[in-house]
């Protein structure tokens, strides 16, 4: 009996039930570990968590509040910028914004790597955060979830994800090479037919969930589609300065 070699085990890493970024999956799962911890607090407790870390544009109206400080006083004025993204109102929103994340935040995770992939995100946390407040100054309503840094990873994808070789453009080289395709400048972006197309119907899909013509889940929720707004220009502007593949020209 021949005793014919095996062939060798392909690297572990292609072995992984879902390709994607670590740095994309430790914050789906800090994500479900947040909404998990929320699911066994008390509705009391829920409600002081809520308060203490959604973004809520109360806060920096000093006529309505006539000098009361909420729960968590002037730290939360600070944090509640970032720390709203990582509350979720139910575990269907917070799979929805799974979904993208895989979807989006992975090609840009790839591109930039882990630092450069938080920082980008964080300041497009912020824009939203700061593009609702605009629009939204003095109300009670709680802002949460991670959409508007998820918008922005979206604009930060659409920056290249169609260049010629690039993941989604003619002649993909593939692999890694794939994702660090040098990107155009957002002025000749912006004359790819598909790059404005999506940029249209991002826009179209946004104002319609804004306008309350369709609802993610349950009743009584509305959409933030102002943050999204935010979140999604500023990674549309701030692609360049954290993309570390600079054009040839």
């Amino acid at each position: 009996m021949l005793d014919v070699p095996r062939p060798p085990r392909p690297p572990i890493q292609n072995e992984r039930a879902i390709n994607a970024p670590g740095v994309v999956i430790a914050l789906i799962v800090l994500f479900a570990l947040v909404q998990a911890v929320r699911s066994i607090l008390s509705p009391q407790m829920d409600f002081e968590l809520i308060v203490r870390f959604s973004f809520l544009p109360l806060r920096y109206d000093a006529v309505t509040l006539n000098g009361e400080i909420l729960p968590g006083g002037w730290g939360a004025d600070i944090w509640t910028f970032v720390t709203y993204a990582f509350l979720h109102g139910d575990w269907v929103h917070l799979l929805v914004n799974a979904v993208w994340l895989l979807a989006f935040g992975s090609a840009v995770a790839w591109r930039f790597g882990a630092v450069r992939f938080l920082l980008f995100s964080l300041f497009c946390t912020i824009a939203g955060a700061a593009t609702h407040l605009a629009f939204h100054f003095g109300e009670a309503v709680p802002v949460v979830g991670a959409s508007a840094a998820i918008s922005g990873q979206m604009a930060g994808a659409i920056r290249f994800v169609f260049q010629p070789g690039a993941p989604l453009g003619l002649f993909r080289i593939g692999g890694a090479a794939a994702f660090r395709v040098p990107a155009h400048p957002l002025r000749e972006a912006l004359r790819d037919g598909r790059v404005l197309g999506f940029l249209i119907v991002w826009i179209v899909f946004n104002v319609v969930f804004g306008l309350g013509a369709i609802g993610l889940s349950g009743e009584g929720q509305s959409v933030a589609w102002e943050a999204h707004f935010g979140g999604f220009f500023a990674g549309l502007l701030l692609f360049p300065i954290f993309d570390p593949i600079r054009s040839p020209r």
